[in-house]
């Protein structure tokens, strides 16, 4: 069984985040990162190439694969921001159709710029995902 490609590591967020090419896109990247500090209270790790990180939670599907993910994080794509809602949006639908312009993928929120949605709405949506995975993860 291949293991997950995209593994914690040591490298720095700050470095990364500061070769974003994009000016606008880095100001959002840092204004997310200070947000998901916030809600989250934990520190900023590399996953992967690409991915920032915040938590972690062991899954084990039934097909005996497993690993380690974040619980949240976000990546500062080229045309989008990623934005890792691990929880999904099937319940979620009252709080995005508040959030602005934006799409969805089964546990990825894309946005291009922050400017364009509703920051509070994007705080709420990943603290109940981050929530759900740190009280499960409690258990």
């Amino acid at each position: 069984m291949s293991e997950n490609k995209t593994l914690p590591n040591n490298k720095s967020v700050i470095s990364f985040l500061n070769s974003i090419d994009s000016e606008e896109k880095r100001k959002d990247a840092y204004i997310l990162l200070d947000l998901f500090k916030g809600i989250t209270n934990e520190t900023a790790v590399m996953w992967g190439e690409s991915i920032i990180g915040f938590g972690s939670y062991h899954y084990k599907y039934d097909s005996g694969r497993e690993g380690d993910m974040p619980m949240t994080g976000f990546s500062p794509r080229k045309g989008n921001f990623s934005i890792y809602i691990m929880t999904g949006f099937s319940k979620q639908q009252q709080l995005l159709e508040q959030l602005g312009t934006h799409k969805t993928g089964k546990s990825c929120l894309y946005i291009k710029r922050l400017s364009n949605i509703e920051l509070d709405v994007l705080s709420e949506l990943i603290k109940s995902s981050y929530q759900y995975y740190k009280n499960k993860n409690s258990q």
